[in-house]
């Protein structure tokens, strides 16, 4: 007699292809979800990274000139900074404030030279 011929034969369970390919489109779309947020959180550091050290350079020009004595009601100035290991490019333009009891400090603040597209316009006002 043999032991296994009056038992019924289990069929062996397992994942059909089918399943497989499934299972792997699913992970891989998953993957590269997280892999396109991952890059977003990265570029939108940079962008904060360059707009605080923009903002840095704006401030340190409105500073810069509370320090310096009274001049002229309307000043345009152009130059470049260092800041954060970068060279800033920027356009200051001092004009009279409404009301004609402060002076109103507008600065435009560049990546490149070029001065296409500002990475940061800050105002400022200073006492007459």
């Amino acid at each position: 007699m043999r032991p296994f011929s009056s038992r019924r034969q289990i069929p062996a369970r397992g994942f059909t292809l089918l399943e497989v390919l499934v299972a792997l489109a699913v992970v891989a779309i998953a993957l590269a979800a997280l892999a396109r947020v991952g890059a977003q959180a990265m570029d939108t550091q940079v962008q904060l990274e360059s707009r605080t050290l923009a903002l840095w350079v704006a401030d340190n020009l409105v500073n810069e000139l509370r320090l310096e004595p009274p001049g002229a009601s309307s000043l345009r100035r152009s130059g470049s900074s260092e800041m954060g290991r970068r060279e800033w490019h920027w356009d200051l333009l001092v004009q009279p404030a409404p009301g004609d009891a402060m002076l109103r400090v507008d600065v435009a603040v560049f990546a490149d030279a070029s001065r296409n597209d500002p990475v940061l316009e800050h105002t400022g006002f200073l006492p007459r």
